[in-house]
């Protein structure tokens, strides 16, 4: 359940009113006026109705200015609503606004995010080098790499361009600043022989791209059910931060072919993770509000789905081929 309270001009609380009783409402009530016309609605929907609630009043209210519309959560509400016999409850979907800010807060290119990827760098090129899979998960913990990619995946979905090129920049930063963290550390630091868990992050294979499509599903199905993220993310991070620091530290040892592997895999699994995230969101109905923005979204989905498989096979074939080329 969500309340959504409404602030509006009150000659909007009959429409509003129509607007909760066809979204099937448990509550609807509507305050006094204020001075300047204003007045206060609230509306208590179900999760399955929220979000044609939240179309049809951002449809109404979208000619006025001062409008404001806010969701809240409930933890409960009493007494509990019995279900009709065989009525099959729907997957609970959060809605397409609280998809974003969520999303959209933990995309941006800020000191906490830089801070963040710094020290997940150094304790994951640390956990690497002594073979020490518990720091390297750790590393993971505070690495926030998932942000940027389900971000990109969302703006696509919506066809919100500003998103994208935010998230991309955001992922490419990322990236770029654990690789050359990792150059310095493998300049410094590193020394043969290398350990198991630093050299595994030099191979990329099928199994690779399977854990890293698992990984982007299982972020977007919680981010879309409203479920902790959380240990996703830490999913997500064993994809990504493992393999950009062994590409840096290899790069900066000036072990190449070990270099290469390494980026061959951080590449395979951000395709992977973009690609299974943005399919998720495609099968949960994730989508603009109004048509013209469908139809764009639409044609950006097939763009981004096909541009993510194609670059997907042919770096497996980079890959075979590699594979069949080095003893």
């Amino acid at each position: 359940m969500k309340y959504i309270e409404i602030v509006a001009a009150a000659t909007s609380a009959d429409t509003i009113s129509a607007i909760a009783e066809k979204g099937k409402a448990e509550d609807c009530r509507l305050g006094v006026v204020g001075e300047d016309g204003m007045q206060q609605m609230r509306l208590l929907v179900t999760e399955e109705k929220l979000q044609w609630v939240l179309d049809a009043l951002q449809h109404v209210l979208g000619a006025q200015p001062t409008a404001r519309i806010v969701i809240l959560s409930v933890e409960a509400s009493l007494p509990r609503k019995e279900e009709k016999e065989g009525e099959k409850k729907a997957a609970a979907t959060a809605a397409r606004e609280a998809l974003y800010h969520g999303v959209e807060k933990n995309a941006r290119l800020n000191t906490n995010y830089i801070v963040l990827v710094m020290l997940s760098t150094i304790v994951a090129a640390i956990g690497l080098i002594e073979n020490n899979v518990a720091v390297v998960i750790g590393a993971m913990v505070i690495a926030p790499l998932l942000g940027p990619n389900l971000a990109l995946s969302l703006g696509i979905a919506l066809g919100d361009i500003p998103l994208v090129k935010e998230s991309i920049n955001t992922l490419l930063a990322g990236t770029a600043l654990a690789i050359l963290i990792s150059i310095g550390v493998g300049y410094f630091w590193l020394t043969e022989p290398f350990s198991e868990e630093l050299l595994a992050r030099t191979v990329a294979g099928l199994d690779s791209a399977a854990l890293a499509l698992a990984s982007g599903a299982a972020a977007a199905l919680s981010l879309t059910t409203g479920l902790s993220s959380v240990l996703v993310g830490v999913m997500v991070a064993v994809a990504l931060l493992p393999p950009a620091a062994t590409a840096g530290m290899m790069l900066g040892h000036g072990d190449m072919q070990l270099a290469i592997g390494a980026a061959l895999l951080l590449a395979v699994n951000i395709v992977c993770v973009n690609l299974a995230s943005k399919l998720v969101f495609v099968v949960k109905g994730i989508y603009p509000r109004t048509w013209v923005e469908k139809e764009k979204a639409k044609r950006a989905t097939v763009v981004y789905v096909v541009g993510w498989v194609v670059l997907l096979v042919i770096l497996l074939l980079v890959i075979f081929a590699r594979e069949s080329l080095i003893p």
